[in-house]
């Protein structure tokens, strides 16, 4: 446990080599990533953690709203208490825009940052942008008026997930008290902040030979896949496709390791 302003954060490690930090996205916490980091330890030390107000990382005040800067600056403390060299990092969905986030603010702690579709609106032409706050502000009103599991089955439309595009033997998260603890901390703070946040491009483009922005192979056109691409142009560099759609890495987790351990491995797309 790491106590960090305004909470205290869960987070375990795995395995043997160069440090990977996973940051897990949605409501995601450590055991999300768990199939994915076990795949991975042969070949590094895997950090996985529960972000803020997820499972046993608490917060000292659950009303007072998390930004994506203070998840980001969650994470440099987390690398920070646990290496002085930079860290490989991959990051899914809001996991993603919290490392791109970290790695404009810390780039010395990052040696390759592997962006699996950040929901990066401001990539987004104006009607495309439109479009996706509409659709954001429709799962928030969701939320509001049926619960978190009506939000979030809206979520899993919204982000093309195909429950049935996974391997045989993969653990899916299950409803429970725990999973809608989590979900409600994740629809009253951090998907608004994700619809609020901007990344500054000028930073990223200074660090740009250390990003590789991704896109699930099934995602489809759709907000996160297309923001993953046009990542990939604002920056200059080329985008990897791995295995699955939006959220490969949990229904996937033995083909998106192999190919996150290729692409860390030669630090290219």
């Amino acid at each position: 446990m790491l106590t960090v302003p305004g909470a205290r954060l869960h987070y375990e490690l795995r395995g043997t080599g160069p440090l990977l930090l996973l940051v897990a996205g949605g409501d995601g916490d450590s055991r999300a990533s768990a199939a994915l980091a076990d795949g991975l330890a042969d070949r590094y030390t895997v950090l996985t953690y529960d972000r803020r107000g997820l499972s046993a990382s608490t917060v000292d005040d659950p009303a007072r709203p998390t930004t994506l800067a203070t998840h980001a600056d969650d994470v440099h403390r987390l690398l920070a208490a646990l290496t002085t060299e930079p860290a490989h990092v991959y990051g899914s969905s809001i996991g993603a825009l919290i490392a791109l986030e970290h790695l404009s603010r810390h780039p010395g702690q990052v040696r390759l940052l592997v962006a699996h579709e950040p929901p990066a609106v401001q990539l987004l032409p104006e009607a495309e942008r439109a479009a996706a706050d509409a659709a954001q502000g429709e799962v928030e009103e969701t939320f509001a008026t049926e619960g978190a599991f009506a939000a979030l089955a809206k979520f899993v439309v919204m982000a093309g997930i195909d429950p049935a595009d996974r391997e045989r033997d993969a653990v899916l998260p299950r409803p429970g008290r725990q999973r809608q603890a989590n979900l409600e901390f994740f629809l009253t703070h951090d998907a608004p902040a994700v619809r609020r946040h901007r990344l500054d491009l000028a930073a990223l483009r200074s660090v740009a030979d250390r990003v590789v922005p991704a896109v699930g192979v099934s995602t489809g056109p759709i907000m996160p896949y297309r923001c993953g691409v046009l990542l990939a142009e604002a920056l200059g560099v080329p985008y990897a496709e791995f295995p699955g759609g939006h959220n490969g890495g949990v229904f996937r987790p033995k083909a998106f390791a192999a190919r996150l351990g290729e692409v860390l491995s030669s630090g290219k797309a």
